[in-house]
């Protein structure tokens, strides 16, 4: 009987060891993944941080000549100081990244997620 249960702890111990193994491999491609998406964060940020001081730099600029020439008005301004929320480039980019992150997202997790826990730990076995 205490054979038994020996073999039983071995099995599980061995069982326990294959789902940390497929866990850390997991984990892994998540974490490469979550890199992939705050670096193009980062970059998307730094774009458009750079595009809109540079923008207001111009506005500055033009509101002083005017205010220099005498020709500034309140109206015009307030013309000058607001944004124009157009569509444009951005937002169009941003709407491709999503559909990509998404579609590599489908890749990866779809086949995962019908497939059988048995297989899994074979294709382990396979690997070492």
């Amino acid at each position: 009987m205490s054979k038994e249960l020996e073999d039983k702890a071995e099995e599980l111990e061995q069982t326990l060891s294959k789902q940390l193994d497929l866990l850390k491999k997991d984990s892994e491609q998540w974490v490469k993944i979550g890199a992939v998406a705050l670096a193009g964060g980062l970059i998307a940020f730094a774009i458009t941080s750079r595009k809109s001081r540079k923008k207001n730099r111009d506005t500055e600029k033009a509101i002083a000549v005017l205010e220099k020439e005498g020709l500034l008005t309140e109206e015009l301004e307030h013309k000058l100081k607001s944004s124009n929320k157009s569509g444009g480039f951005w937002p169009s980019l941003s709407q491709r990244l999503m559909i990509l992150g998404l579609a590599m997202a489908k890749e990866k997790l779809l086949p995962n997620l019908f497939s059988n826990p048995s297989e899994d730990a074979e294709e382990i076995e396979k690997g070492k």
